[in-house]
């Protein structure tokens, strides 16, 4: 039986309904997923009874989905089974996203539960190499990709994010806490800073990531930022970054003008 540690975001209700068994839907609790009316919700001070739960359901895998910020830990509220995973949990808050996420996957495995990426549990989430696209990059994207793939390895060795902004040869903006959605923002409308036109916007998992979880994903939310920002256009890696609703973020991309490229690492 399959569990979705859903969280917000279009991606746990396109990996619900793309299973012939509904899954199990858990959410963290002030992190609503709105993917099921009642959803078995828990609270991060009661991980040890809420994993004792899972297995007792007869859930065999999880799967994480959705965007979770960190939880504050409140100690009177831990649980008895919980305790002897407090000074894990601790130094995990105090990590960076990639090493706080590889605590917490081994707490469940350590449950005895599988734990799944979103694109083994839906294939068609990771589109194959190649521009999707009726615009196509040209040169200078070309040298703009090159140039955020050597800064995206940068980014990976301090552990914080997965995306970046390139025009010209030069980096407008690195995703931070905010997230892709939010560093967009930042570009776009009048606040956008003086400097290069065009640019893309590049996106890849970081290098030596664990890609079950926290893989990097664009919608047709992201094309609108993009465009709103004046960019060319998306490249991502292929085989490391999830298309939402394909279909409809290249129909997006196509209306605006955009390309996204899907290259190869």
């Amino acid at each position: 039986m399959l569990a979705l540690i859903a969280g917000e975001g279009r991606l746990p209700a396109l990996l619900a309904a793309s299973q012939e068994t509904p899954p199990l839907i858990c959410e963290l609790d002030g992190f609503p997923s709105g993917v099921s009316n009642a959803p078995l919700v828990f609270r991060i001070e009661q991980l040890g009874n809420f994993l004792a739960d899972l297995t007792g359901r007869g859930v065999t895998e999880v799967c994480f989905a959705g965007a979770i910020r960190r939880p504050p830990l409140d100690p009177a509220q831990v649980d008895a089974a919980t305790m002897p995973l407090v000074p894990r949990m601790m130094q995990a808050l105090q990590s960076g996203d990639d090493a706080a996420l590889r605590v917490v996957i081994a707490f469940f495995e350590e449950a005895g539960l599988t734990v799944r990426a979103a694109h083994d549990v839906l294939p068609d989430l990771l589109p194959v190499e190649g521009v999707l696209t009726a615009a196509h990059p040209g040169a200078r994207d070309e040298r703009d990709a090159e140039r955020a793939t050597d800064v995206a390895r940068v980014m990976a060795v301090a552990d914080v994010g997965q995306a970046l902004v390139v025009a010209a040869g030069q980096v407008l903006a690195l995703e931070a806490a905010g997230g892709t959605d939010w560093m967009l923002c930042t570009l776009g409308g009048d606040r956008r800073p003086e400097g290069p036109s065009g640019g893309l916007l590049y996106k890849a998992p970081k290098a030596g990531q664990d890609r079950r979880v926290d893989l990097p994903v664009i919608g047709p939310e992201t094309i609108a930022g993009a465009a709103a920002a004046g960019l060319s256009g998306i490249v991502i890696e292929a085989g490391g970054v999830m298309v939402l609703d394909r279909d409809a973020t290249v129909r997006a991309a196509d209306d605006a003008g955009l390309f996204l490229w899907v290259r190869a690492a």
